[in-house]
């Protein structure tokens, strides 16, 4: 039984080296040094109705977002449950806006119906092929073209196309992940500790980079901020 999460989702910011982690119904911004931890807070923690004016009385503002990831520019999907929305997030100001939805994950992305995505989505991070990201639920996960909506390859076990992750918490399930802004690399979050990787579409030599760690260990200008109560 893993730990609670410390983080409910996460996405990269068009601003470089600057995250969204999101923590029930509250957010926070940060600038993160990869290898680092010089990390600073940009955003204090604050309810994501507040910074997100466009989701306020979404459930993307209560409960909140429990996973997301970005494509172009200031633009990224979010998902609460089966729900689904795609917005500008208009990093640094207050005049994000929903471009599509909230409608269901099945109907914004139809090739997911009558999967197990479908029902929710745990965590998603951009791939480095395109228009690709991959999705995660549960011990399975996949990869999808956001763009054409399509499924590129097969659902798969984490262990089989991550085996790096094999024997780690993370092979059974990730609560959070982004794709970093360093080339080829992601962060994985899940209760209380994460781990930096780098991924390879298409093959299975993955890389740990470092060990799993406490989160608060490698990050720890988010002591005092997590766990959010």
């Amino acid at each position: 039984m893993s730990n609670p999460p410390y983080i409910n989702a996460s996405f990269r910011s068009s601003r470089d080296y600057e995250v969204y982690f999101f923590a029930k119904n509250k957010y926070v911004r940060l600038y993160y040094t990869p290898g680092g931890t010089d990390d600073k807070i940009l955003t204090n923690l604050s309810l994501i109705s507040s910074g997100f004016p466009s989701l306020a009385g979404t459930p993307f503002a209560e409960p909140g977002i429990d996973c997301s990831f970005d494509t172009e520019a200031s633009e990224a999907y979010v998902f609460s449950d089966n729900k689904c929305a795609y917005i500008d997030y208009a990093p640094g100001t207050y005049n994000d806006k929903i471009l599509a939805g909230p409608t269901t994950i099945a109907e914004m992305f139809p090739v997911l119906r009558n999967t197990v995505f479908a029902d929710g989505i745990d965590s998603a991070f951009r791939s480095t092929k395109g228009k690709e990201v991959y999705l995660f639920k549960g011990n399975k996960y996949v990869r999808i073209a956001y763009d054409s909506k399509q499924l590129v390859g097969s659902i798969r076990n984490i262990a089989d196309g991550f085996p790096i992750l094999n024997g780690t918490i993370f092979e059974s399930g990730i609560d959070a992940c982004f794709a970093s802004h360093k080339e080829s690399e992601a962060y994985l979050f899940k209760g209380d500790k994460y781990v930096r990787i780098h991924f390879t579409p298409d093959e299975t030599d993955d890389t740990l980079i470092g060990d799993v760690n406490l989160i608060l260990d490698g990050w720890p200008v988010l002591r005092g901020i997590l766990p959010v109560s």
